[in-house]
């Protein structure tokens, strides 16, 4: 079975991915890799940074790697946090401090249509493919649930009452940005690069 590293120190996107891949392949998180470096996410871009994160790694190992980016997109606030989200209320990559900016930014707002988006860069043979995942949905007034992270406990997907906090993974992932992105990596590589993939040599 194939092994590729995965580019994160977030052990909940460790979680969440490995319970999508189950057999297509084997997923090293940085940890089991015996990797201990925090990589920085300087860019603009979701599609930036993933890129960032799985080059790094790629020229530290040579092997085989990806790497995730994983932004919330409120319509409301223009976009934001968008790029910005694991840092929202600042550089201490707190979740409950992030939620508690995000509702009081939209307090007075009727428009709570949001949309989480990951964008996956994958480094294979030394050629890169992107992957994305969109999920539209909007955002609780308050926090609801104590089961996944970051903006989970606010944010309702279309087609659900429930908040991402709210679900069992098995059900978070029947909505999930990650899975949508994730299941087009796995089809990637189970199909030999017969998918809709963005290709940019290194």
């Amino acid at each position: 079975m194939k092994k590729i590293i995965f580019a994160t120190n977030n052990q909940h996107k460790v979680e969440e991915i490995k319970s999508i891949v189950g057999d297509y392949f084997t997923i090293v998180s940085l940890r089991e890799a015996g990797i201990d470096i925090d990589i920085p996410e300087p860019h603009a871009t979701l599609e930036e940074n993933a890129s960032e994160k799985s080059k790094v790694i790629y020229e530290l190992t040579g092997e085989d790697c990806f790497s995730e980016d994983t932004g919330l997109e409120v319509d409301a606030l223009n976009g934001e946090p968008g790029v910005k989200s694991a840092r929202y209320a600042g550089e201490g990559r707190n979740f409950d401090d992030n939620v508690t900016k995000l509702l009081a930014a939209l307090e007075d707002s009727k428009n709570r249509s949001a949309r989480f988006k990951t964008v996956i860069s994958l480094l294979l043979n030394g050629q890169e493919h992107l992957f994305e995942g969109v999920c539209y949905g909007t955002i609780f007034d308050v926090p609801k649930g104590e089961k996944g992270f970051g903006y989970d406990p606010v944010f309702v997907p279309a087609g659900s009452t429930k908040t991402f906090a709210e679900m069992e993974l098995e059900e978070k992932n029947k909505f999930s940005h990650r899975k949508k992105a994730t299941t087009q990596l796995i089809d990637f590589l189970s199909l030999h690069g017969k998918s809709s993939s963005i290709k940019r040599n290194l």
